[in-house]
Order: structure tokens, then C-alpha cells, then sequence
């Protein structure tokens, strides 16, 4: 299978959506991640897609910061990719494309979160070489 790794363009945002929806389980309304995602890209936020053909299997968020333990640096936010694709080496592939782009970008360093219970993408990062260095917070104001 060849598949395309490329940007999702600001005023192309919404077709995230129907994917966003499937990793959230429709947790959100649309019209709130349309709102939230188009706030977004005005931060230092990026969408990455992968394609087969003309169909959208899998996103990410990309967002660029300077931190003062690993300087510039690409946060890789809510991996998904359709779960027909999924066990085929997609994963590695579109990481791969990621850690290009963002040396692209002057990036020396990535990282992620993941949920505790997402087992298949622990072992994922493991691969990947990826360390477990904190645990990540969530208060609600």
C-alpha cells in the first residue's frame, strides 16, 4: 500500500473532524471541535492526515514549542488512524514522515502523551524510542 503523509491546511480543518470524532467517541459536538480546532491553528498548532488515495485514515496534531528540557520541539497530539489500517506498519510510517517535517522546522526533540489504557500505542512509542518521563495532569476550571 502507498499512503500520502501531508499538512491539512488551516481552511481545510473541518475534515479532521469525522476522525477526531471517532478517537473522542463523538465526545464533543462538531461545531465545538470546528470552534476549538480554528482556534488552534492560530497557535502554533498543525494537522498532519494520512491518505489512501483521496480518503483521510488517520490525523494528528502537531504542536511547536521551545521547552527549557529539550528545546524546539514537536508535541505529537491525538494519534488516529481507522482501525482498518491499523498492525500494518502505518504508525512507523507517519512518525517517520513527523520527526522529518519537524527537523524541517528546526526541531530537536519529540514528544507525546498517551492514555494509560492505550495499551497498542505504548508499545508503539516504546519502538519508536520514545521514554516515559512524567505523568500528565487535567484540572477543570
Amino acid at each position: 500500500m502507498s499512503f500520502q503523509f501531508k499538512l491539512v491546511v488551516s481552511s481545510e480543518i473541518q475534515n479532521i473532524i469525522p476522525l477526531i470524532q471517532k478517537l473522542t467517541n463523538n465526545k464533543f459536538s462538531d461545531q465545538l471541535l470546528l470552534e476549538r480546532f480554528t482556534e488552534m491553528t492560530t497557535q502554533n498548532y498543525e494537522c498532519a492526515a494520512v491518505f489512501d488515495g483521496d480518503i483521510m485514515i488517520g490525523v494528528t496534531g502537531l504542536w511547536f514549542s521551545t521547552r527549557h528540557y529539550a528545546g524546539k520541539t514537536v508535541e505529537i497530539d491525538h494519534v488516529y488512524i481507522e482501525e482498518a489500517y491499523r498492525n500494518k506498519g502505518l504508525g512507523k510510517q507517519f512518525l517517520s514522515w513527523i520527526y522529518n517535517y519537524a527537523k524541517t522546522k528546526g526541531c530537536l526533540t519529540a514528544e507525546l502523551n498517551t492514555y494509560v489504557q492505550n495499551y497498542p500505542s505504548h508499545k508503539l512509542y516504546y519502538n519508536e524510542g520514545f521514554e516515559i518521563l512524567g505523568y500528565h495532569f487535567l484540572k477543570t476550571l
